[in-house]
């Protein structure tokens, strides 16, 4: 499910993708008004999918930290307001969440937006955060 939500450079809030045109993608917002617009090559679009958290040991997938959060908060929204809260109110969030993640490459305004995202998610009622078959450039 999380493949196609995107999260587009520059834009606040996350997407949904409608469709595929010739040059670029239609892409619908994740909120009450559902605004459709285009989405082009130099926008620099991403999965919810693709992206990662850094931890002291490896990237832990979005989806991962996404369900750890919905664990955590039993299905529903997380309750600390984001926009308000101090490093330390945001850095004890994310060692509840994911007690090993890198203090040093994962900054407070990416807590702020991973609190967002998830919030949108639960509101839009995506919760499903399975991650899909992982599959390692390695194996390949």
């Amino acid at each position: 499910m999380l493949r196609t939500i995107l999260a587009i450079s520059g834009k606040p809030g996350l997407y949904k993708l409608v469709s595929r045109g010739n040059r670029n993608l239609i892409v619908e917002t994740l909120d009450s008004a559902h605004k459709r617009m285009p989405a082009f090559a130099a926008d620099k679009i991403i999965s919810l999918a693709d992206i990662a958290m850094y931890t002291d040991a490896e990237e832990v997938p979005l989806p991962r930290v996404l369900k750890n959060i919905y664990d955590m908060q039993n299905g529903g929204k997380v309750e600390l307001d984001y926009k308000k809260a101090g490093k330390e109110e945001l850095a004890d969030f994310m060692a509840k969440v994911l007690p090993n993640y890198d203090r040093d490459h994962v900054y407070p305004a990416d807590m702020k937006k991973l609190i967002q995202w998830y919030n949108l998610l639960i509101e839009n009622g995506i919760t499903e955060f399975g991650e899909a078959a992982e599959e390692t450039p390695e194996e390949a």
